[in-house]
């Protein structure tokens, strides 16, 4: 198993598309914190609690959410459609999990990736990061304490 990109290393950049196939680039985020958040699959139980708490958190106009998953563009879709998500989720279909490999957090075993949350700061640097056991959810009040903590 690969181990997850370290607090204090640069954030490896990527390019994915949106549910609506449009592109979005890490990168291209610099100046904004952001949330980035690995899930295994749209639709189900755990991921869903997960990212409605995302929904509901109410983040500061600085800090850009991104949910990724290896779900094709159309999944996402149609799951944000369904459960009102409004920020990016992101399709790792092609090359399959090639992202959720670069912060190693793809279960190989699996097909898709861990629980993995990395906070970035507006440098591109993770600055805080968690990866949880597959059914075990994430807590976003972790999250927002460590944005509290990015200058």
């Amino acid at each position: 198993m690969t181990h997850p990109v370290a607090v204090g290393a640069q954030a490896p950049d990527f390019e994915l598309q949106d549910q609506h196939g449009t592109p979005m680039r890490l990168s291209g985020l610099r100046g904004r914190k952001v949330v980035l958040v690995f899930y295994p699959l749209a639709f189900s139980g755990v991921c869903q609690s997960e990212l409605a708490a995302l929904r509901s958190a109410g983040f500061t106009s600085d800090v850009q959410v991104l949910a990724v998953s290896v779900d094709s563009v159309f999944a996402q879709r149609a799951w944000a459609d369904r459960e009102g998500y409004t920020f990016p989720l992101l399709s790792d279909f092609w090359p399959h999990g090639q992202v959720a490999r670069a912060y190693g957090v793809f279960d190989e075993a699996k097909g898709h990736a861990r629980r993995g949350t990395f906070v970035i700061d507006g440098e591109g640097v993770v600055r805080w990061s968690v990866v949880s056991p597959i059914g075990q959810a994430r807590d976003v009040a972790a999250y927002i304490e460590a944005l509290a903590d990015i200058a």
